[in-house]
């Protein structure tokens, strides 16, 4: 993250570069948004910058420091950029209207495919969102339409016990219209056509797994909606 100053910080990946794909509303004035799952908290601060009138960062198997990390890059970033956004260490599943609240745009990224009970997690967020939700997730069986999904067991995905579910699109897209939203779609593919075999062939090589499989794996995001579009 670029902290101000000519200062980036150090990490494994580069959201800037997924930024694009997300498809958040470039202009955010006066609404209130929801960042699950926010980690060191870049996106939380991107729609602080776009101008969103609130911002409430969410996070508990981060943060709490049983996940991957602390929340101390978040109160890193969050000083530096001299942030007015909100915290609350909460689990998705303990969401209510009650006691979070509603919000117009709430991101909801890299984080289904952790969730034991996806549907039940997907209702949640559903019932805290006004307007607009984005979720972009693990998805597998690229090649089938019917909804369906991968149940991954032990260290199955990638050597992590923390991954459980690959939904196919129209899986999320069902889920999604069960949970409460009127409108769903696919927005966009993380991993084209290219990208995706290469990195079949290396995470075969690496974890052991088929390359065929590896072929039906990618990450997409999701738009849905409730009572209107941006």
């Amino acid at each position: 993250m670029d902290l101000g100053g000519g200062v980036i910080t150090e990490g494994v990946n580069e959201p800037s570069r997924r930024l694009p794909l997300l498809g958040i509303p470039e202009d955010l004035s006066g609404k209130r948004v929801l960042d699950i799952g926010a980690w060191d908290g870049f996106y939380t601060f991107e729609c602080e910058r776009r101008g969103a009138e609130l911002v409430l960062a969410t996070d508990s198997f981060c943060w709490n420091g049983e996940g991957w990390g602390t929340k101390a890059g978040f109160d890193l970033a969050h000083r530096a950029s001299n942030s007015k956004a909100k915290t609350l260490e909460i689990d998705v599943l303990d969401m209510t209207p009650q006691n979070v609240g509603q919000f117009d745009l709430v991101l909801f990224l890299g984080v289904l495919y952790h969730m034991k009970h996806p549907l039940l997690c997907l209702e949640k967020v559903a019932a805290v969102t006004r307007e607009m939700l984005i979720l972009e997730t693990q998805v597998d069986f690229l090649g089938t339409k019917r909804p369906t999904m991968a149940f991954y067991e032990g260290q199955e995905l990638y050597a992590d016990d923390t991954n459980w579910w690959g939904p196919n699109p129209s899986c999320i897209v069902s889920m999604l219209l069960t949970a409460g939203f009127q409108n769903a779609a696919v927005y966009s593919d993380i991993v084209p056509w290219p990208r995706r075999v290469f990195r079949a062939f290396s995470r075969k090589l690496k974890y052991g797994g088929r390359f065929l499989h590896e072929l039906q794996r990618s990450r997409m995001v999701f738009h849905a909606t409730k009572r209107r579009a941006y």
